[in-house]
């Protein structure tokens, strides 16, 4: 039985509700809640520091289920990230940069939502230049490696706008998360 944070990551505007990452989200709940203990956490619906920061340490995967805007996370995940993420709580001071990470029993894992299709990952003559969609999360990637946890694959619902195919989203986080946590 593991402890895992889910975090939702969407933030709300004009042309996204955010039905998507909250049903990916539920769909998560529901199925690692039978085997392991969650907590969750919407950051479009307010949070506290340090509720947050001990979820944290209370934690063993933290799952971020986030759509992509703008080749990167929305902005109120992003202050969700500056807040939380303290000096002395996550990491410390260190003689080589990058080393001070103080979470390094966690692990970490992105699902990710994206307008863009997938063929645009992975092939040189497509908009990202053949790279892979956990290229195109590295900064992301980083970040996390700053605080000392480990990751684990990343998930990506691709071309979400034209295509919405939810259930098979739905079914292809599943064998992922399978995949993923399985010990």
């Amino acid at each position: 039985m593991k402890n895992i944070l889910i975090i939702n990551g969407h933030q709300k505007y004009d042309s996204s509700e955010g039905k998507l990452n909250r049903t990916l989200m539920d769909n998560m709940v529901r199925l690692l809640s039978e085997e392991n203990k969650i907590k969750t956490t919407s950051v479009q619906d307010g949070y506290t520091l340090s509720e947050e920061q001990e979820k944290f340490l209370w934690a063993d995967v933290v799952i971020y289920q986030t759509p992509i805007y703008w080749f990167s996370v929305p902005g109120l995940l992003k202050t969700y990230m500056d807040e939380v993420y303290a000096y002395g709580v996550f990491f410390t001071g260190a003689h080589e940069y990058g080393s001070g990470g103080l979470l390094t029993d966690k692990k970490y894992m992105f699902s990710t939502t994206w307008n863009a299709p997938e063929k645009a990952f992975n092939d040189p003559t497509q908009f990202f230049n053949g790279a892979s969609l956990e290229a195109a999360l590295r900064h992301l990637h980083s970040a996390h490696t700053f605080l000392g946890m480990e990751p684990l694959k990343s998930f990506a619902c691709y071309d979400v706008i034209k295509n919405p195919n939810i259930p098979k989203f739905i079914a292809d986080l599943d064998i992922h998360l399978q995949a993923v946590l399985h010990d």
